[in-house]
């Protein structure tokens, strides 16, 4: 179907009545129910918006705007934003939190933590699927509950934030989520706990990749291969890179093989997922 034929079938009222709002972004219609429930919404994460239409924004998955041939914006660009804010805001409550932790183990431990499985947990915590607006065909095959809408979803809340009111209320907001997931844990212990959490937190990203590409080819070939280590013995370094049907997919690094294999898992996951959100718009 042209595009033109697309816009032909946009019901006009729905053109006429989107939100116009700053920096370009345009909100769908808001009822009175959908006012309701952002209303609400706003008052559980302790947020009180000056345009709760961005917060609409940052609930619109891309499968809606899509679906009415783009006139308003879906949540991607607020994502873009708030990926950003999420990486400052994580960085300072792990800074703050644990100053006698290396730049190397900061890094570590905000990778382990503040990955699609936290976030996704956040946002279950929140409630933030059954916010969302999804059009049908993403709906009926559980949208409103996949890792990956919900991550996509919470990091544009932290971009509707940041943008209407700012870094204070943004890294705030990141600050109070992020705080369960770091109970129990003081700067006194993490040197001991950290190993362990490392290995909790990424100990599914192979595991995951290989369920991920086996649902469509149960033949598929995937192999980990070393490219370089470097470093003491007692600090070792390794670059590890996952081949998928000998085609270079990912690559990571850590202090052991197997975390370095891990982290190539999940670049590997990561753009495997961005190129299936492509395919589905296009």
């Amino acid at each position: 179907m042209s595009k033109k034929n697309k816009e032909e079938l946009i019901p006009k009222v729905l053109t006429e009545k989107t939100i116009p709002l700053y920096d370009g972004l345009i909100s769908c219609p808001i009822d009175a129910p959908r006012r309701r429930t952002l209303d609400a919404f706003q008052k559980k994460i302790g947020v009180t918006f000056n345009r709760i239409e961005i917060l609409n924004i940052a609930l619109t998955h891309s499968s809606y705007s899509r679906s009415y041939g783009k006139v308003f914006n879906d949540n991607e660009k607020l994502e873009y934003m708030g990926d950003a804010v999420l990486e400052l805001a994580s960085s300072t409550y792990i800074f703050k939190k644990f100053p006698s932790l290396s730049e190397g183990d900061l890094t570590k431990l905000r990778a382990s933590v503040v990955c699609q499985a936290t976030l996704a947990k956040i946002a279950r915590r929140l409630k933030i699927g059954d916010k969302l607006l999804f059009d049908y065909g993403e709906e009926s095959t559980g949208g409103s509950d996949r890792d990956s809408n919900l991550e996509d979803a919470f990091e544009s809340i932290i971009g509707a934030i940041y943008l209407d009111l700012g870094w204070d209320a943004a890294k705030n907001f990141v600050f109070i989520q992020l705080a369960p997931e770091f109970k129990n844990l003081t700067d006194e212990n993490i040197s001991d706990e950290l190993p362990k959490i490392i290995r909790k937190n990424l100990s599914d990203y192979k595991s995951n990749l290989q369920e991920f590409l086996m649902k469509d080819n149960p033949n598929v070939k995937i192999e980990y291969v070393e490219l370089n280590s470097s470093g003491p013995p007692h600090m070792p370094t390794f670059e590890y890179a996952v081949k998928i049907d000998d085609k270079i997919f990912g690559k990571g690094t850590g202090n052991s093989k197997k975390l370095a294999e891990q982290m190539a898992a999940k670049k590997a996951l990561q753009k495997l997922e961005n190129q299936l959100k492509k395919s589905e718009e296009n």
